[in-house]
């Protein structure tokens, strides 16, 4: 009965510190997301209209990527609805090609239809060899627009990659 009492207790302390660290990172996520946004916005003005007439978008505040000839990427986000986080996003990239080096960088997928949304939100959303991300700078998001109800802006944080690869992107999202 003892041994019993015992492992019952030992789970029970075994979950509860497994959902306190998930937790944790969870919320140091969402703090940098916010960090992010902060930083996107400044970094082009022109982001502002994504931000406010979209539908929803993903931050994925730190996303790091490595490459000889094959390449990977991973990075965890917050999902956005009409302003308010509402899930977490996990990324994951896998491409070959003529590539190397490594690199950490910002990525925000804004959804423009409720539609585009709730597709990435099922889980069926991959980013194809096809898909293009525009580069953050002062005015880039001027002449960008949607792609099928979706545009993704990423800025570059460090490191240097030289890549001419294919590929695609991969993403699971989980409410809160």
């Amino acid at each position: 009965m003892k041994i019993r009492n015992f492992i019952v207790t030992m789970a029970l302390m075994f979950v509860t510190v497994f959902a306190f660290a998930q937790n944790n990172d969870d919320r140091r996520v969402m703090k940098d997301a916010e960090k992010a946004i902060s930083t996107l916005k400044k970094s082009d003005i022109g982001l502002e209209k994504f931000f406010n007439n979209s539908s929803g978008y993903v931050v994925f505040p730190n996303v790091g990527e490595g490459a000889l000839v094959v390449g990977a990427a991973s990075g965890n986000g917050v999902v956005y609805e009409n302003g308010m986080p509402k899930g977490m996003a996990d990324m994951k990239k896998l491409d070959i090609g003529l590539q190397a080096g490594g690199e950490a960088y910002m990525q925000v997928i804004f959804f423009e239809t409720e539609e585009a949304l709730n597709e990435f939100k099922q889980g069926n959303f991959e980013f194809s060899a096809e898909a293009k991300a525009v580069i953050v700078d002062k005015g880039a998001s001027k002449k960008a627009n949607y792609n099928d109800g979706v545009i993704t802006f990423v800025k570059s944080k460090a490191g240097a990659m030289a890549d001419v690869s294919v590929g695609g992107q991969k993403f699971k999202y989980s409410e809160f």
